[in-house]
């Protein structure tokens, strides 16, 4: 440990927002420096590699106009901590901690590493418990469950957003032995709350997400990066969050729902500093890293055994050309449990949530639904309406060679089936259903084709 700071004035060169500095001595990777700039500017940086005694530090700011020989490197010998206190809840800020509400810092009641600590996967206990996000889809048909990570695959011009805000505003926990009264809960539980990232986002992006926090008041922590702003911050705003998500479950006992939108953006910033290394890429430029970059991201979700308090995931990400196959969704699908998978063809009927039933899946599910959790009867009813869905989408193909006209009564009782659950009980804009006004809305709709209940 030094006992202070250390400033060299030796940097080599800079490319982009990375410096290399020269006869550095005692740095650490993952060190917090300090660019004291010619013009009395102070600029925060973190040492990314250390070759010799070269030190290669990437800058959280925009690094032109620095001067090699006027430019200082000052090393603080300590680690990137983010500031914890319960005052953080209803706050929002931007991706390096920095409040953007116009309301003052808080004292921090503790400061911790924003790289978290790793959980132990024996102490991990299995993800159970619903969570209800107020959408009927992915409630009845791919139920999130506490302690999950469940990402979102959408595509470019569907309405994800306005999913992220739905699920912002609708998402909460039932208590059991609130299960028979839940018609009556419209609040959402004091020791439930959201932690929301927002990564890269235009202006309007921005004003949309701002309009759903101020409607929401309390119950969130939010932290906003635009796109505008520096790459590496990017990478900063999601760590940021899964710290306080982490002192929030774990330090305060709460139930916490972590939304990340969007990992693309998120991706694109690690491909852009990877290729200012000069790293030999991997899968479309994406750097060969990726895949233990997310993980260490995603896998801060869970639950731990013996401790109150749990971190769920809900990850948004944009498929580059709509293609499921791209090492962004791919990577991530290897990681979570699961898919929410939004349609274009269902986006172009006017349905909203877009979501297509068929890819997706929430592999957890049968642990969070049934008795004790949700309705004997969920179970059973979802398995039908997957069923008879998935008969009614795959005689549409029939239908296009040989028309309606020249198919079974059985088979054109089917297509309806399948056109009216997209209509009725895939549809649901704008109102918020619970969980058993989604399973008495599948009820209802097997019964009205007299199929088996």
């Amino acid at each position: 440990m030094r006992l202070s700071e250390h400033r060299y004035r030796t940097i080599s060169s800079i490319a982009g927002p990375l410096l290399f500095v020269q006869g550095v001595f005692s740095a650490r990777i993952g060190e917090v420096v300090k660019v004291l700039t010619p013009d009395n500017r102070q600029l925060d940086g973190e040492v990314l590699q250390i070759t010799g005694d070269t030190a290669l530090i990437e800058v959280f700011a925009e690094t032109r106009g620095l001067d090699l020989e006027k430019t200082s490197v000052v090393f603080t010998d300590s680690v990137r901590l983010a500031p914890l206190s319960p005052e953080i809840i209803g706050r929002v800020f931007n991706g390096s901690f920095v409040p953007l509400d116009g309301l003052p810092m808080f004292i921090p009641e503790k400061r911790s590493p924003i790289t978290g600590l790793p959980m132990n996967p024996t102490a991990r206990a299995r993800p159970e418990e619903f969570i209800e996000t107020g959408l009927s889809v992915i409630d009845g048909l791919s139920t999130l469950v506490k302690g999950q990570k469940l990402p979102v695959f959408s595509c470019s011009g569907l309405p994800s957003k306005e999913v992220v805000a739905a699920i912002l505003r609708n998402s909460r926990i039932i208590k059991k032995d609130a299960l028979q009264d839940i018609n009556e809960i419209a609040d959402r539980d004091s020791a439930f709350i959201v932690v929301f990232a927002a990564l890269g986002l235009t202006f309007r992006e921005y004003s949309y997400y701002m309009n759903t926090l101020k409607e929401m008041r309390s119950g969130f922590v939010a932290f906003v990066n635009m796109a505008d702003e520096p790459a590496m911050e990017r990478l900063l705003a999601p760590r940021f969050a899964l710290t306080a998500a982490e002192y929030l479950a774990f330090d305060k006992g709460m139930d916490v729902l972590v939304i990340i939108t969007d990992m693309t953006n998120y991706c694109d910033a690690l491909r852009e500093v990877s290729t200012a290394r000069e790293e030999l890429p991997g899968r479309r430029g994406y750097p060969g890293f990726m895949y233990s970059d997310l993980a260490s991201l995603y896998e801060r979700a869970g639950r731990i055994r013996g401790m109150k308090g749990s971190i769920t995931m809900l990850p948004v990400l944009t498929m580059p050309e709509d293609d499921i196959t791209h090492p962004i969704p791919d990577l991530t699908g290897y990681i979570t449990e699961g898919q929410i998978v939004l349609s274009r063809e269902l986006h172009q009927k006017g349905i909203f949530p877009p979501v297509d039933v068929l890819p997706s899946l929430s592999r957890l599910m049968q642990r969070g639904i049934g008795k004790g959790h949700t309705r004997e009867d969920h179970r059973k009813v979802s398995n039908l309406l997957y069923k008879y869905y998935a008969r009614g989408r795959d005689l549409r193909r029939l239908e296009a060679i040989v028309g309606k006209d020249g198919m079974s009564e059985k088979d054109r009782l089917m297509l309806d089936f399948a056109d009216l659950f997209e209509r009725e009980f895939v549809n649901q804009e704008p109102e918020r259903r619970n969980i058993n006004e989604t399973l008495d809305a599948g009820i209802k709709l097997l019964k009205r084709f007299s199929l088996e209940t």
